[in-house]
């Protein structure tokens, strides 16, 4: 038996002799379901054999998949408040590092704080199959953890082994076109969650010879997308998104362009959100785009703004003009040739400040400008109108934002992000959230 499982709080060493007991201990109140699960894991956490392991591993994912809600709840239950570290335990080790900072001593210390859990998550590995069967289990526990906050723990576990399992070295980027199998073409139509694709000409269009679209895959989860973007090859940087979605545009010669849009990210796996896919694969893209294309000066993208509308109704000045604006905005038809003028003069301030201003603790309120920012982009522009559809409007008043990747810039400016949270923006941007009515009025 490993050194970890003396560790366990339910004192692993005694319960393994009787099966029967240990299931009882860690099941505790748990359905009959999650007790099935349970003693499956138990008796895989005290196999030593590769091949029944395996068996052991692949009957206990067989069995968590086939839990109802309120025994998937207790078997979580039972891995958060059984399979800890053993506080007893890390005290006596951080005790005798402190008294004695030995490697020995410091290897003990990382045995001591390493839950039981992660072991067990190991061996789960084992069965065919098993990595997606963790990213699944991670996504059921991500999508009820806010409401069981005592699974934390639990999810900090299973979360740091799939990162360390998805990280870079281990992903693979290939070029999404027509001729990519049709089980992967159907799961970008599936996934696509910045716009959605409305059929197989819409995706035709958005592989044409002006288009890209490149994936990260695993070998773990074999012709799976891990994470996918969209990028148009332009003249100029583009300000509007419907122009780009239109599956009726023309195909322009991809040679003459000066700029590559990235106008869509998707992570696929809801599993393994927050493990950092993003900025490698902007940036390896960057790359790619360069060789293949020399005249390629600028890589910007063109960007949602999401809950500034929602922040609009809670936070803007002068608030009769701003509702009278946004009701205006829900009705296209009553728009005119002035409107476009008067978004932005009335709104991209207030955008600008969202933006720049608007905190989440240290960090922007906006999600997506958090993820840009902390990859090294620079808020470049805003867009008046940048997006006209009915889920733009919503979400984002009609604007969008292009933020700009130089390569040159990029580990500078995330540097100042992740280290002094400093939004990185061109001159206009800042003037106009310096000059934006709630520029006077931070609290």
């Amino acid at each position: 038996m490993s050194d970890w499982a003396e560790w366990n709080p339910v004192t692993f060493a005694n319960l393994m002799r009787f099966p029967a007991r240990a299931a009882k201990a860690l099941a505790g109140s748990s359905t009959r379901g999650s007790q099935q699960v349970a003693s499956l894991c138990l008796s895989l956490l005290s196999e030593r054999g590769e091949i029944s392991g395996v068996r052991l591993a692949t009957d206990a994912l067989v069995a968590y998949q086939a839990l109802d809600t309120p025994s998937r709840q207790a078997f979580f239950d039972d891995l958060a408040n059984q399979l800890g570290p053993d506080p007893d335990q890390v005290g006596r080790c951080g005790d005798a590092y402190r008294a004695d900072p030995s490697p020995a001593n410091l290897a003990a210390l990382q045995r001591a704080v390493e839950s039981p859990r992660q072991e067990l998550f190991r061996r789960l590995n084992l069965a065919p199959g098993g990595t997606r069967g963790l990213v699944d289990m991670r996504q059921d526990l991500l999508r009820e953890t806010p409401l069981h906050p005592e699974w934390s723990a639990l999810e900090a576990d299973l979360g740091g082994l799939l990162t360390s399992w998805f990280n870079r070295g281990f992903l693979t980027l290939q070029r999404i076109d027509w001729n990519t199998s049709a089980n992967i073409l159907e799961k970008l139509i599936q996934f696509e969650a910045v716009h959605a694709i409305q059929g197989w000409q819409d995706l035709h269009r958005r592989l044409q010879a002006d288009r890209r679209c490149f994936a990260f895959f695993h070998p773990a989860l074999p012709g799976d997308p891990i994470i996918f973007i969209e990028v148009a090859l332009t003249r100029g940087m583009s300000a509007r998104i419907q122009p780009l979605l239109d599956p009726d545009s023309p195909v322009s010669d991809p040679r003459a362009a000066d700029c590559a849009i990235f106008y869509s990210i998707t992570n696929c796996q809801e599993g393994l959100r927050g493990v950092p896919f993003g900025s490698f694969l902007i940036k390896k893209v960057a790359e790619d785009l360069s060789a293949e294309f020399p005249r390629l000066k600028h890589f910007a993208t063109l960007s949602p703004v999401p809950g500034f509308r929602s922040w609009l109704n809670q936070s803007a000045a002068e608030q009769e003009k701003v509702s009278a604006l946004l009701s205006r905005l829900d009705q296209p038809a009553s728009w005119g040739d002035d409107f476009s003028a008067q978004v932005s003069q009335e709104l991209e301030p207030l955008c600008a400040y969202y933006l720049t201003q608007a905190k989440h603790g240290k960090e922007p309120l906006d999600p997506v400008a958090r993820f840009h920012l902390r990859n090294g982009a620079r808020l470049e522009r805003i867009n008046p109108l940048g997006d006209t559809s009915p889920a733009g409007i919503q979400r984002s008043a009609g604007l969008m934002a292009n933020y700009v990747y130089r390569l040159a810039d990029v580990e500078r400016n995330h540097e100042l992000y992740t280290n002094e949270y400093r939004v990185i923006s061109s001159h206009h941007v800042g003037w106009l959230a310096k000059n934006c009515v709630l520029a006077g009025d931070r609290s």
